[in-house]
């Protein structure tokens, strides 16, 4: 058998279930799709920010870049113009030496004192002198004819526009183009050119001496001088127009290391661990859920069986704690005592179904039960209903304990037992009653047995008395010869007296007279009665007594117990004649003995065997001897027998019949308790 009961067949429906998971799968899926969504949202957004932060930090370094150049190089020009301004009057030879920024009077800029930056200085006056490093110049013309052409535009142009201009970069002579480009800073006086001044650049040196060590931490940036070179592709490197006129020269920038911050990575693989875990949480909260469901619905399967048997019982229940107070009644609890429930819960003695007049009583017995409950077969009471009438009813009381085992209460079951005590009272007087017709029957039998008994003694007395009279008339008589008459006539009498006792005992009803008797003593009168009526039979029974030595002593009825020894040995004086066996005996036998019949407690019980030697009892017969008005014997009543059962019976004894094995005629058995022997006076 399982441990606990099973109410999964008791579960409203399994549709309803089905249906619940149902919508709980679709539930999750949808979860499962929200998520997902959330996840490649949260991914095309992180790549559309790294996207556009890496775009807006290229721009801003792009910016930076194109700043700090066209920063630097107008310095440049404005260290030129202020330098050519010096040499205009002197020539060539007033011209700072290069990468000694130092000899001007003024701070120069960055690329003025970068050595290696400034290769070349010429100054040239508007009518073709020319004076300083003129072999740079030279050589840069005379390379490529596409160096002349630039450095002749560079010429006019500065000449033309009054400003600073470009020419570059210069090619040599196989054709590669280098990294030198020539400044050319006109020097005027109001609308007169004084002279040129001629800088040739080495644009890789400028580069180094611009990009600080931070910028060249996360970009290389290399110089472009040939226009014709693969442009960077969208993602990469990039390009960047140095915006130097009279120049076509680029700048292309290749990011290094890391293009974007891992910090939004590192969020994003942070959301996704939290997104994880709410997702393994709802899973367990599901499987919780889902725990919490069955135990739901276990209880509810429960409840709704509980509920049932409650409503279907017909046994009162009640919970009351251990002050007293009323917590739960049932239905059939309110109907057994006509109060409602709301009426009685929270009630604390006295109850108001209690009977006024038991109102103590039910007090002791309630404060008792608050302490130890019930006993094991119940508690019988009476209850009163509301219209009255008084209830019979039988309590149970368990412990009521909560889940840690703690006592919280006691919980009743009230049985009304009225009809059930209604029956009892029914059957005790119907027993009464029966018993009392039995004794009515029982009188008319024992008095035809005593009219045939007192016809004995009173006819002797009869005959004692008028042959006295007779000798008293004749006078011859004498007084001696009259006392043992008289003693006789007495003895008569008062036998006749008991005959008379024992029928109106009968009679009437009458409870038992219980005293210590001797039963030994009590065996040798009776059985001295009953040859003094052999004597006067004409073929008397001789009637033999078996006693022990010790007197034995029971506790008893001495009227009854003489009656019970009278009839067993009147029927077996009647039956003993009938016998085979000559002459024909009878033997009354008395002794002790241990006994473990029910009937015969304490453990020790006297015995007393009648047994004659007639016919004995047949077997059939034997089944059916002990019962009212059942009898073998022609013209008998059948009650002396039953009379004698319920005496036995009344002194907690027990009377059986067998076949005696020495006279071969019935035997009765009477087994009564035997009594302490009373001490010696």
């Amino acid at each position: 058998m399982p441990d606990t009961d099973d109410f999964t067949l008791l579960h409203s429906s399994s549709r309803a279930l089905h249906d619940r998971s149902r919508r709980t799968v679709l539930w999750m899926m949808g979860l499962a799709v929200l998520v997902v969504g959330a996840v490649l949202a949260l991914f095309w957004y992180l790549n559309n920010f790294e996207t556009e932060e890496e775009e807006r930090r290229r721009g801003a370094d792009a910016q930076w870049l194109e700043q700090s150049v066209q920063f630097h190089f107008r310095r440049l020009e404005d260290d030129a113009a202020r330098l050519a301004a010096q040499a205009a009057p002197g020539g060539a030879s007033a011209l700072p030496a290069f990468g000694q920024g130092a000899a001007s009077q003024a701070p120069l800029g960055l690329l003025w004192r970068e050595p290696g930056v400034i290769e070349a200085q010429v100054w040239r006056n508007t009518d073709g002198s020319s004076s300083g490093d003129l072999a740079a110049w030279h050589q840069d013309w005379q390379a490529q004819p596409t160096n002349a052409q630039a450095l002749q535009a560079l010429l006019d142009i500065t000449s033309g526009l009054r400003r600073a201009h470009y020419a570059g970069p210069m090619r040599g002579a196989d054709g590669q183009a280098s990294d030198r480009i020539w400044l050319a800073q006109p020097s005027f006086d109001g609308n007169r050119q004084r002279g040129t001044l001629l800088i040739a650049l080495s644009m890789r040196r400028a580069l180094d001496a611009l990009l600080p060590g931070w910028f060249t931490q996360t970009q290389s940036v290399r110089l472009v001088v040939d226009g014709s070179s693969p442009s960077p592709q969208n993602s990469g490197p990039y390009r960047m127009v140095m915006n130097l006129p009279g120049t076509d020269l680029l700048l292309e920038v290749v990011p290094q290391g890391p293009q974007s911050s891992q910090v939004p990575r590192l969020f994003f693989v942070v959301a996704l661990l939290f997104l994880f875990g709410m997702l393994a949480s709802l899973l367990a909260l599901r499987h919780d859920i889902g725990k919490r469901q069955q135990v739901q619905q276990r209880l509810q399967a429960e409840v709704a069986l509980r509920t049932a048997m409650e409503h279907s019982v017909s046994v009162g229940m009640r919970a009351w704690d251990m002050r007293g107070r009323i917590l739960y009644v049932n239905d059939a609890f309110c109907t057994l005592v006509g109060w409602s429930a709301a009426e009685l819960l929270g009630r604390s003695a006295p109850m108001p179904y209690w009977p006024q007049e038991l109102q103590q009583e039910l007090l002791l017995q309630h404060h008792q039960v608050i302490r130890q409950g019930t006993p094991r077969q119940g508690l019988e009471t009476q209850f009163q209903h509301r219209d009255g009438r008084l209830v019979d009813v039988l309590i149970h009381e368990a412990p009521l304990l909560a889940a840690d085992g703690r006592q919280l209460g006691w919980m009743s079951s009230v049985l009304d037992i009225s009809e059930r005590k209604r029956a009892q009272q029914l059957a005790a007087q119907q027993q009464e009653k029966l018993e009392a017709s039995g004794r009515l029957v029982a009188v008319g039998e024992v008095a035809s047995t005593l009219a045939h008994e007192l016809n004995q003694p009173l006819g002797a007395l009869a005959s004692f008395a008028n042959g006295l009279l007779n000798r008293l008339h004749s006078d011859s008589i004498g007084l001696a010869e009259m006392e043992p008459v008289v003693q006789r006539m007495a003895q008569l009498a008062n036998r006749a007296g008991g005959v008379i006792q024992r029928v109106n005992a009968f009679a009437r009803r009458r409870e038992l007279q219980l005293s210590q008797l001797n039963f030994s003593a009590l065996l040798r009168r009776v059985g001295a009665s009953v040859q003094e009526q052999q004597e006067s039979q004409p073929q008397p029974v001789a009637l033999q007594l078996q006693l022990p030595a010790q007197d034995l002593w029971v506790q008893g009825d001495a009227l009854l117990l003489e009656q019970l020894v009278h009839n067993l040995c009147s029927n077996a004086l009647a039956w003993a004649p009938r016998g085979s066996a000559l002459p024909a005996r009878v033997e009354l036998r008395l002794q002790s003995h241990p006994c473990s019949a029910p009937e015969c407690t304490p453990a020790s019980c006297l015995s007393l065997a009648v047994a004659d030697s007639g016919p004995g009892v047949a077997t059939e017969a034997s089944e059916r001897l002990f019962d009212a008005f059942y009898t073998t014997q022609a013209g008998g009543m059948g009650m002396g027998l039953a009379i004698c059962r319920s005496i036995t019976e009344a002194h907690h004894g027990r009377i059986l019949v067998t076949r005696d094995a020495e006279l071969g005629g019935a035997l009765f058995t009477v087994e009564l308790p035997l009594a302490p022997t009373p001490p010696a006076p």
